[in-house]
C-alpha cells in the first residue's frame, strides 16, 4: 500500500520538539517530507492535515455507538444478559481512557500521552429514527443462524446497523472456559496509511464492528488480567486505525508512531522490558496486550492516526454526523 506523505509530514511537525525515539523512523520522515518539498509548487500539494493534538481547542468529536447484547435466554442481569448499568459503566471507561480523565484509570502524566477529545454515546435513535437506549438484546437460542465462525460477520446476522452511522458492537455469549482467552476484535479502516494491511479490513459485504466477549465487557470479578474493561478501548483503537504497538514485528517500522517506543515482539503482562533500541517499552499502552489495571495511555501520535482515520475515511467520518447522536 502506498504511504500518505501528508500523514508523515503531520507527524513530522507533532514531533519536532520530541527527542527522537525511532531513529531510522524519523530519518526516513524527514526524507518524505524532503522530497515533497522538491516534487512541485506547493500550490500542487493537498493542505497538510489539520492538526489534531490534544489540545483545550481541538473539536470534541462525538461517537455513536450500539451493543448488540448476545444471550442464551438468561435473564437480564445474569451472564452474557449484561445490565444496562454495566454497558453504561463500559462506555464511561471508554471514555475515561480516550479522554484522559484525571481521577480515572485512564488518566496519566506521561509527556506523550494526550487526551484523544473523542467521546463515544450509546445511540439515542435507531435506524427507523424511533428512541433507542443504544442496547440491543437478541437471545441466540431462539434464532437459527448457520454458523459463520467466530466473526463480524456470524454475529451480524442476529443485530446490525448500519456501519457509517453507528459502531456495533456485540458482546458474544462464549462460554466461561473462554475468558481470559478469547477477549475481542475489531474490523478496521481501510485507509492510505501506512501499516493498514495489518488490520482485520473487511472485505466486500462484510459486516464491520467490534467483538467482546460478554465475560470481558465492562469491570467485573473474575480471575483475569482483563477485567477492567481496557478490551474495548484496545478493540475500538483497531477500529479507529491503531495497530499493536510492535506492527508487523519490524523494529524501523512497526506502529508507525514515533512516539511509541520500537518494539519487535508482542508485548504481554505488567513489566516493561527494553525494545528495540534498549528503550524501554510503553507498558501501559491501550495498543499492547498489557494487563488491565495497568494500561492507561494513547501517545499524540496515535490520537493523530485516529483522528487522521476519521477525517479521512468515508464510513468513519460520517459517523460524526449521525442521527444516531441525537434523541428523535
Amino acid at each position: 500500500m502506498e504511504s500518505n506523505p501528508l500523514y508523515f509530514a503531520h507527524l513530522e511537525e507533532v514531533n519536532k520538539n520530541k527527542p527522537m525515539k525511532k531513529g531510522l523512523m524519523a530519518l526516513c520522515l524527514t526524507v518524505l517530507v524532503g522530497l515533497l518539498s522538491c516534487s512541485g509548487d506547493a500550490e500542487e500539494l493537498a493542505p497538510v492535515v489539520p492538526n489534531p493534538d490534544p489540545d483545550p481547542v481541538a473539536e470534541l468529536l462525538y461517537l455513536p455507538v450500539v451493543v448488540h447484547v448476545l444471550h442464551n435466554g438468561e435473564p437480564l442481569g445474569e451472564g452474557p444478559n449484561l445490565s444496562a448499568e454495566r454497558i453504561a459503566r463500559q462506555i464511561e471507561i471508554l471514555n475515561e481512557d480516550f479522554r484522559r480523565k484525571q481521577g480515572t484509570r485512564g488518566f496519566n502524566e506521561h509527556p506523550d500521552g494526550g487526551d484523544a477529545r473523542i467521546e463515544f454515546r450509546l445511540a439515542r435513535q435507531n435506524p427507523d429514527g424511533e428512541a433507542s437506549t443504544g442496547i440491543v438484546r437478541i437471545d441466540t437460542s431462539s434464532v437459527a443462524k448457520p454458523n459463520l465462525g467466530y466473526n463480524v460477520n456470524h454475529f451480524a446476522q442476529y443485530s446490525y446497523w448500519a456501519p457509517n452511522q453507528y459502531i456495533n458492537i456485540w458482546t458474544t455469549p462464549l462460554p466461561d472456559d473462554a475468558k481470559c482467552v478469547v477477549l475481542g476484535e475489531a474490523s478496521g479502516p481501510d485507509t492510505d496509511l501506512p501499516g493498514t494491511e495489518l488490520l482485520s479490513l473487511p472485505g466486500p459485504g462484510d459486516a464491520e464492528g467490534i467483538l467482546v466477549n460478554w465475560n470481558h465487557f465492562g469491570e467485573s470479578d473474575i480471575d483475569c488480567h482483563a477485567r477492567w474493561g481496557r478490551t474495548l478501548t484496545h478493540e475500538m483503537g483497531h477500529y479507529l486505525g491503531l495497530l499493536h504497538t510492535w506492527g508487523g514485528k519490524d523494529c524501523a517500522f512497526n506502529d508507525y508512531c514515533d512516539d511509541t517506543p520500537a518494539v519487535d515482539k508482542t508485548v504481554f503482562g505488567r513489566e516493561a522490558f527494553a525494545g528495540c533500541a534498549g528503550e524501554n517499552i510503553m507498558i501501559g499502552n491501550y495498543m499492547n496486550y498489557s494487563d488491565d489495571d495497568v494500561m492507561n495511555i494513547f501517545t499524540l501520535d496515535q490520537i493523530a492516526r485516529m483522528r487522521y482515520v476519521l477525517d479521512k475515511h468515508p464510513g468513519r467520518k460520517a459517523l460524526l454526523t449521525s442521527p444516531g447522536l441525537n434523541a428523535p
